[in-house]
């Protein structure tokens, strides 16, 4: 997803006194050097989570033998992508939905409205919640 840019290593080093979970180091290529997690920004640490769910998910899928994960679902997040990550995330996802694989997406960035074609919109009232599917075809209820 990043052009072969950022590609995620293990890291099993101590974290003070003891291990803490799975540890994540991110091999920048443009530097050669090693960065550590948090100093990805918002836009890079989305690319990186998203990238992450789907290799476990083929790792999952690989290993289990029955188990196929086909359904994605993104929640938030696009807020904190610029114009090109944004692009460069949303082609990714589109490659993923032409492969056979379901990706929902949660949002509430306006762009993103242009940009799915198929969508279900929740509108809360103080009487409770509606939502509308829409898509390119029209409007349902």
């Amino acid at each position: 997803m990043s052009g072969g840019r950022y590609s995620p290593h293990h890291d099993d080093s101590k974290q003070g006194n003891s291990k803490s979970g799975l540890g994540l180091r991110v091999l920048d290529s443009w530097t050669g050097k090693y960065r550590e997690t948090q100093t990805l920004s918002g836009g890079e640490t989305f690319m990186a989570s998203l990238a992450l769910a789907l290799g476990l998910a083929d790792v999952i899928s690989h290993h289990s033998g029955a188990v196929d994960m086909q359904t994605l679902f993104v929640d938030e997040g696009f807020g904190s992508l610029d114009a090109e990550t944004l692009e460069e995330v949303m082609q990714a996802l589109e490659n993923l939905r032409a492969g056979g694989r379901t990706i929902g997406l949660v949002s509430h960035v306006a762009e993103m409205k242009q940009r799915i074609t198929n969508r279900v919109s929740v509108f809360k009232t103080q009487h409770g919640s509606t939502i509308q599917r829409d898509s390119l075809l029209g409007t349902g209820q």
